[in-house]
């Protein structure tokens, strides 16, 4: 049978963990040696133009569907993965390119509320009580998600060397947290720009019901339909994955008008250190309009916008230990998503938080701090890293 040859071909070379697969017609086969650690059944054979045009959206589909089950733990089928080299998901083979995407400003509008407009409800459920949806900083092995997500948040400020009184802009400023940090701890006046409905009623609300409403504004809008004012520091959290390959010169050209003469951003996202990559299931499911950047990409944007590099920091283990933390939170609360969403949206949510974590885990991708200055690099700030660290939370 066609199929069935083509099945063997491509897993067999696919995982360097050992591998159990029992076919649509109950015939098993191991692959690699030793004891399986992961079964996969396959209740119907996937078609194989559908694999050959894009693994990504085949498989996930396909285990979003029911027709494909994993007995064993996702995360490590998937790094197994991206680690091996004859993998399917590396095989030139399999990989086609995908059509331009428009990011105007009504697109990523659209995109961005297919995503965060979700509703608070559900985000609630899995994140922590900050509402933090990004990488955070574990300072700690024992710190709980939300001391590591505050780590996180006072390290970003904390990196600006921010002096009370002066300007913050975060760009994408999800449900708020960090700019209200910086104005409540930093003594910073700050504005955030969102362009989810949901993300901007919370913000607001959370304004006014803190007393915050004369140092922090939230503005539902595009942030290339914003004013011209300046402020002395840009803080930009998840942000430029969501632009697109080819708006992203203009969100760095954007960071930098927003930014005073010798002013200083923290820009972090994820980034791919071997080059920027789609991933078609993403795309489709989770991130409509997404495309993480490669490193030099970014260097590129931020030099040729006038800007310049002053420290560099990869995250990249702490996100695969943030998506494990949410993927423990999302199944210990399953009966509550199951209230808002059937089974097939749950399949999906659960294959990506686990195959982001072995992303991660397994260096396919990365997150990287950019700290930059509008003018000579580190203008204005100390000359060692050591004040990114000192034992303090704000000045309060």
């Amino acid at each position: 049978m066609l199929e069935k040859t083509f099945y063997r071909q491509f897993l067999k070379r696919s995982f360097n963990i050992p591998v159990k697969v029992t076919y649509w017609d109950g015939k098993s086969e191991n692959y690699g040696e030793g004891e399986p650690e992961v079964h996969i059944t396959f209740k119907e054979p996937i078609p194989i133009r559908q694999i050959t045009k894009n693994a990504s959206i085949a498989l996930g589909e396909a285990y979003m569907d029911g027709k494909i089950e994993i007995d064993g733990n996702i995360e490590d089928l998937v790094t197994s993965a991206y680690e091996s080299a004859n993998s399917f998901m590396r095989n030139k083979k399999f990989i086609r390119f995908l059509p331009k995407q428009s990011h105007s400003e009504k697109e990523s509008k659209k995109d961005v509320q297919s995503h965060y407009d979700i509703g608070n409800d559900f985000y609630k459920i899995w994140l922590d009580p900050t509402m933090t949806y990004s990488c955070a900083y574990w300072e700690s092995p024992d710190d709980t998600l939300e001391q590591a997500q505050m780590n996180k948040i006072r390290h970003i400020i904390k990196k600006l060397n921010p002096n009370p009184g002066r300007t913050l802009l975060d760009i994408g400023c999800g449900w708020g947290t960090l700019m209200l940090t910086a104005a409540k701890e930093f003594g910073l006046t700050v504005a955030g720009i969102t362009l989810s409905q949901e993300q901007y009623d919370y913000v607001q609300n959370r304004i006014q019901q803190e007393g915050l409403d004369d140092v922090a504004t939230v503005y539902l809008r595009d942030y290339r339909d914003y004013h011209d004012e300046q402020f002395d520091y840009v803080t930009s959290v998840g942000m430029f994955e969501h632009v697109g390959k080819e708006n992203l010169g203009e969100y760095f050209k954007y960071v930098n008008k927003y930014l005073k003469p010798n002013g200083v951003a923290l820009i972090h996202g994820i980034t791919r250190q071997q080059g920027g990559a789609y991933n078609g299931w993403i795309n489709k499911y989770i991130f409509p309009g997404g495309y993480v950047p490669g490193l030099d990409e970014n260097l590129d944007h931020i030099i040729e916008n006038g800007m310049q590099v002053y420290d560099m920091e990869t995250l990249r283990r702490h996100y695969q230990v943030t998506l494990e933390h949410w993927d423990v939170n999302f199944k210990e609360h399953i009966d509550d998503v199951k209230k808002l969403f059937d089974e097939r949206f749950i399949r999906m949510w659960d294959l990506y938080l686990q195959a982001c974590a072995a992303s991660f885990k397994a260096g396919n991708i990365d997150v990287i701090q950019y700290l930059i200055s509008k003018g000579p690099s580190g203008h204005g700030l100390p000359m060692t890293r050591e004040y990114m660290y000192e034992d303090q939370k704000g000045i309060k």
